[in-house]
């Protein structure tokens, strides 16, 4: 069956397409796909399209690295657990199959790299991460890591490994999700040179810190060494990741593909209510000072101001040169919530949870944090509870460069024409999402020049079991990223050179 059109989508309205990921009211249509379509071959001399590799062996493997888990019956895998090891391994028998040279780093990411022509020149890095949420479904992070793997060994099959005019380099980043330490982007940050030094010395729920785990994995974890693991500007030329979309908008423009204009920047933010623990049966309504009551008022007041922040705020006075557009994709959770001491019998006397606060305006999104902590405070002194807030993370939002971005939107757009027996995709059609989750990219971008291809997922779902993405549409992700580094091998030296067997 073939991919069907979106002249129906709501999103057609929007000119080229150019919609935001967060839009949660959109009915989903039924996802397309590429089965049954005649194989048509490329255009350097009638080679296939490498289904065997780009779509066959690269969904084996994704479904292989779904079984490495720190769980029985459910996937997880945080940083450099005893799964993130087994992973290790894996991951890096796959870089040496594709013909990379490869070696872990002192934050523990994982890198197989070609020389190409030219090993100094400035590196073309693809990357993503090997870590996961809890519960979560295979294909976040995995689905990069592989698709980059898979079309660095066709280049390799084909003879083109070698006539790469830079230096092609894979990382699979040891930590992105941040679920161990509550900090992300452990791995790309300390490449992108932003880790500071103080990351070491957070903590586990056990009490380890990240120095300690590095260390238990015969790795330094020393300042000295972490700062060996930075790159140098100079010798990167760019950076691109492929990921599922994580949301609904490729599935309802019957789009397997989309290439990523930006990501919303992000805050969290741990909040510690307190109060008078207490006996359920023997304190008075009216004496209580109750952390969880109190903490309800607070999830619900930040409910309401994500969803209307002109209730809160004045556009004219407090929020100066913004306007309502300003908090367009704006979104908010409470995605952890404890207390102690947890019995059914007892008024807590502590509560904690987290807050996530998403915006593509990063002014807009400060305005956000800034009048939620005002409201905290005023609830909490209403109700004679203590409240603290403590910002656990703060990332600006990243635009991705507009010279990659048009390459890798080229590059799918060929792809997808190559995957199809009539002329159905025009280029212009091509998607270009914003994206409210949060990826290496974003610290990346702070290194070099960065884009990003987002694949679609059935139902938009993610960081869950029901995270599934088509097999055509890996095959399809993983062509489009051969077209991308297509145009990065030297072409005289195909002419001048025979084919590598």
């Amino acid at each position: 069956m073939a991919f069907r059109s979106a002249k129906a989508s709501p999103f057609c309205l929007l000119h080229g397409h150019e919609v935001f990921v967060l839009l949660a009211l959109v009915l989903l249509s039924p996802i397309g796909s590429l089965e049954g379509l005649e194989v048509g071959s490329v255009d350097d001399g009638g080679n296939e399209l490498f289904r065997e590799i780009l779509k066959d062996e690269a969904v084996f493997r994704i479904n292989e690295l779904g079984k490495v888990s720190d769980r029985d019956g459910y996937l997880e895998r945080t940083f450099l657990s005893r799964a993130a090891i087994r992973a290790t391994h894996l991951i890096i028998s796959w870089m040496r199959d594709a013909g990379l040279r490869t070696w872990v780093d002192q934050m523990g990411n994982i890198h197989g790299r070609a020389e190409g022509v030219n090993a100094s020149a400035p590196a073309l890095l693809i990357g993503s991460h090997m870590d996961t949420v809890v519960d979560a479904g295979m294909y976040d992070g995995s689905l990069g890591i592989i698709c980059a793997i898979s079309a660095l060994k066709v280049l390799k099959t084909n003879g083109k490994l070698g006539k790469l005019y830079r230096p092609v380099e894979v990382i699979a980043f040891s930590d992105e999700e941040g679920v161990r330490f509550q900090t992300t982007f452990l791995g790309s940050a300390a490449i992108a040179g932003i880790l500071p030094p103080s990351a070491l010395q957070v903590s586990d729920k056990s009490g380890l810190t990240v120095q300690d785990v590095l260390k238990k994995n015969s790795i330094e974890g020393t300042v000295d060494s972490l700062a060996k693991v930075k790159y140098d500007p100079e010798s990167v030329w760019g950076y691109t990741e492929v990921h599922i979309e994580q949301g609904p908008v490729l599935e309802t423009l019957d789009y397997p593909l989309g290439v990523v204009k930006g990501i919303a920047g992000q805050t969290r933010l741990k909040v510690t209510v307190s109060g008078s623990q207490g006996h359920a049966g023997t304190v008075p309504m009216l004496l209580r000072q109750d952390p969880m009551a109190a903490s309800a008022e607070l999830i619900v007041t930040l409910e309401s101001l994500c969803k209307h922040p002109d209730k809160f705020l004045a556009y004219d006075q407090q929020c100066g040169r913004f306007t309502k557009e300003s908090f367009a994709g704006l979104v908010c959770t409470v995605g952890e919530l404890s207390c102690w001491p947890s019995a059914s019998n007892v008024i807590p006397g502590q509560v904690n949870f987290t807050v996530d606060i998403r915006a593509v305006d990063d002014a807009a999104r400060g305005v956000i944090v800034s009048e939620l902590s005002k409201q905290i405070y005023e609830k909490c002194d209403n109700r004679m509870v203590n409240c603290t807030i403590e910002l656990k993370h703060n990332a600006e939002g990243r635009h991705c460069d507009s010279e990659l971005t048009s390459q890798l939107k080229d590059a799918a757009h060929s792809a997808l024409r190559k995957l199809q027996a009539d002329d159905y995709y025009d280029a212009g059609d091509m998607p270009i999402l914003m994206s409210g989750a949060g990826h290496d990219a974003m610290a990346m971008a702070q290194l070099t020049k960065a884009s990003m291809l987002f694949v679609r997922c059935r139902g938009g779902i993610s960081h869950s079991p029901e995270e599934f993405v088509l097999d055509d549409d890996v095959w399809a992700a993983g062509l489009a990223l051969l077209h991308f580094l297509d145009q990065h091998v030297d072409q005289q030296q195909l002419v001048d050179s025979p084919v590598e067997s």
